[in-house]
């Protein structure tokens, strides 16, 4: 049985990803609560293997490596850096520092179509825009998990989460909402051909 895929990104209800430097959001753009907290803590609770492409896996190297004060981020992203991970990368050449995470170079979906069918947990890919915009065409992408926070950024947003992909359609599995303002959809993707 293949390995059930989930891509678990964060947007702002535009559509994007990040913001730019000096934009003052900070983390969440500052939409936590503890619903949504306590929620990311049970996800990463559960045994599960980490997927990431090279540019956010060293973004979270940077926010949780050595020397940075555990207590001081929030349970899951900890919990993250806890789970064994893959990293589809042709330019990394060692983990820097992450306690159990393979670089794997070669075509990112091949390596995760293998992934699939050999891992015994679920996979889990935080971010990873590119990455994932390739597993998504090739319709290695079983579950799309998008926390929408309500917020436009349409001078400061960066990284639209979408725009890599083609069509794909979307079906709704669950939703929640969180702290009264935040918005988790699970979708089954399947990308439209033709």
């Amino acid at each position: 049985m293949s390995a059930l895929y989930t891509w678990d990104v964060f947007s702002t209800l535009d559509g994007y990803g990040s913001f730019v430097p000096g934009a003052d959001w900070g983390g969440y753009w500052s939409k936590q609560g503890p619903e949504l907290l306590e929620h990311r803590a049970q996800q990463f609770a559960v045994d599960q293997r980490m997927v990431f492409g090279a540019t956010t896996f060293r973004e979270n190297v940077q926010i949780l490596g050595l020397g940075v004060d555990h207590e001081a981020i929030d349970p899951w992203t900890v919990a993250m850096m806890n789970h064994p991970a893959t990293v589809v990368s042709s330019t990394l050449g060692d983990t820097l520092g992450w306690p159990d995470a393979t670089i794997v170079s070669g075509d990112a979906v091949s390596i995760v179509a293998s992934l699939k069918e050999k891992s015994p947990v679920p996979l889990r890919s935080q971010a990873s825009l590119t990455l994932n915009w390739a597993l998504m065409a090739a319709g290695l992408v079983d579950r799309l998990q998008v926390t929408v926070f309500p917020v436009i950024t349409g001078r400061t947003g960066t990284s639209p989460i979408f725009a890599g992909l083609g069509d794909v359609d979307l079906e709704l599995l669950e939703s929640r909402t969180f702290d009264g303002r935040s918005h988790e959809f699970v979708y089954r993707p399947t990308p439209r051909t033709g």
